[in-house]
C-alpha cells in the first residue's frame, strides 16, 4: 500500500540522518543516566543500543505520522467493527478498553505521554465518537502551525486541537462534555508546578490535572496507548485511572510502560529534569 510504503522509506532515511547527526544525543544520555541511577530496572540496556532504538522507533512513528494518518481518519465509530482491516494494517480494540470508551464518549479528562505512536490516538478517538479537545502550544512558524493544527490534527475538516489559555476555558470544556487531553510527562516550570517523582528521581509535575479535579472532583480520568505486537497490527488500550489531586498514579502507570519498553518513551528526547536537576544537561 502507497501509505505505508512511503512511511517506510521516510523512516529509513530520517534514522539514518537522526543516527548521522548524533540527535540530542547528550539528553538523551542525561535522561537514561537518571533512569538507571534511580530506578535501575527501567533500561536494561546499553547506552548505545537504546539510543538506536529510541531513534528508530522515533522516525517509524514519523513516517506513520506523515504518511498513514488519513487510515487512522477512515476507522470505524461502533466497537463491534473491530477488529479492522485497513490496506495492510489490522486495526484492534482490547476487549477490556471497550467499556472505558464508552465512558471517554461521556467526556473527562485524558492524560497522555509521548509514548509510542500517541500522535494517532487523537484521530482513533474521533472516529470512535469522542468529543476530544486536545490542548497544544502553537508551534513556529505560523504555516507550520497551520498544517499540524488542520491537517494533520482534524477530523472531517474539524481540528481537535484547542489552544486553551486559562483554567476557566479547561473547566468549561469539562463542562460541555468534551474529553479534555493533554500530554502529562512533561517537566513543569511554572511557579506552581508539584513536587514529585518519576523513574524514582525528583521532577516538577504539571499542576493542571490537580486543579481541574479541585474544583471537578467526579470527573473521570483516562489513560490511552496504541500496543503494537508487529508492525501490521495496531491494538488501542484505554484504562480509567483512579487519580487523586497528585500525577502519581499517571507516573506509576507511564512507568509501568517504560518499564516494559523503554525505547518507546520518547520524553527521553526532552530535558525531563531541568527543573530539578539542570546541571545533568550542562555537564561540562
Amino acid at each position: 500500500m502507497i501509505h505505508t510504503f512511503f512511511a517506510r522509506l521516510f523512516s529509513y532515511v530520517l534514522f539514518g540522518a537522526l543516527l548521522l547527526l548524533n540527535w540530542k544525543r547528550s539528553t538523551v544520555r542525561a535522561n537514561y543516566e537518571v533512569a538507571r541511577r534511580w530506578n535501575p530496572s527501567a533500561i536494561k540496556e546499553d547506552f548505545p543500543i537504546f539510543y538506536e532504538r529510541l531513534l528508530c522507533n522515533l522516525a517509524r512513528h514519523a513516517g506513520e505520522l506523515l504518511f498513514c494518518f488519513p487510515l487512522f481518519k477512515r476507522l470505524p465509530r461502533e466497537l463491534s467493527a473491530y477488529p479492522y482491516n485497513l490496506g495492510e494494517i489490522r486495526f484492534e480494540i482490547a476487549p477490556e478498553s471497550e467499556s472505558v470508551l464508552q465512558e471517554m464518549r461521556q467526556g473527562g479528562i485524558f492524560l497522555t505521554a509521548h509514548y509510542g505512536n500517541y500522535e494517532a490516538m487523537g484521530p482513533w478517538l474521533c472516529c470512535l465518537g469522542v468529543s476530544l479537545a486536545a490542548s497544544y502550544i502553537p508551534v513556529k512558524p505560523a504555516f507550520l502551525n497551520n498544517i499540524l493544527e488542520n491537517k494533520i490534527r482534524a477530523v472531517g475538516g474539524k481540528t481537535y486541537s484547542v489552544n486553551a489559555k486559562s483554567p476557566r476555558e479547561f473547566l468549561r470544556l469539562l463542562q460541555d462534555g468534551r474529553l479534555f487531553c493533554l500530554l502529562a510527562d512533561q517537566d513543569s516550570r511554572i511557579p506552581s508546578a508539584q513536587s514529585g517523582t518519576f523513574l524514582g528521581a525528583p521532577a516538577h509535575i504539571n499542576p493542571l490535572p490537580g486543579f481541574l479535579l479541585k474544583h471537578r472532583p467526579e470527573t473521570p480520568v483516562f489513560i490511552c496507548w496504541i500496543e503494537e505486537p508487529n508492525p501490521k497490527v495496531k491494538r488501542f488500550h484505554a484504562e480509567r485511572l483512579n487519580m487523586g489531586e497528585d500525577h502519581s498514579a499517571f507516573n506509576r502507570w507511564l512507568e509501568g510502560r517504560i518499564v516494559e519498553s523503554p525505547s518507546l518513551w520518547y520524553g527521553f528526547t526532552h530535558r525531563r529534569f531541568f527543573s530539578t536537576t539542570p546541571e545533568i544537561y550542562n555537564p561540562h
